[in-house]
């Protein structure tokens, strides 16, 4: 489980290695500026895996999307030689 630390954007320079140190526990820090949230640090073996999180969603979000379209029975659907002799005209 992460745990979230808000420190003021001047420990990046005055406690820089503390700052790592709590990044590669895992932990998250919300940076502020006069009191108020401007940046969040994550490490970049956790940012990898939000990237990858994000892009499985969004692949999920696509297929869904399509099977979507593939369900409405108005939809025309053509043969492989269809869709490649429609594209060579096309190019």
């Amino acid at each position: 489980m992460y745990k979230t630390f808000a420190r003021p954007s001047r420990d990046l320079r005055n406690n820089y290695a503390d700052v790592i140190r709590s990044l590669k526990e895992h932990n998250q820090i919300l940076i502020t500026n006069n009191g108020k949230g401007e940046a969040v640090l994550i490490n970049a073996e956790d940012y990898a895996d939000y990237e990858e999180y994000l892009h499985v969603r969004y692949v999920r979000e696509k297929l869904d999307e399509a099977e979507a379209r593939a369900a409405n029975p108005s939809v025309k659907w053509l043969t492989h030689e269809e869709f490649f002799k429609n594209a060579r005209e096309k190019l």
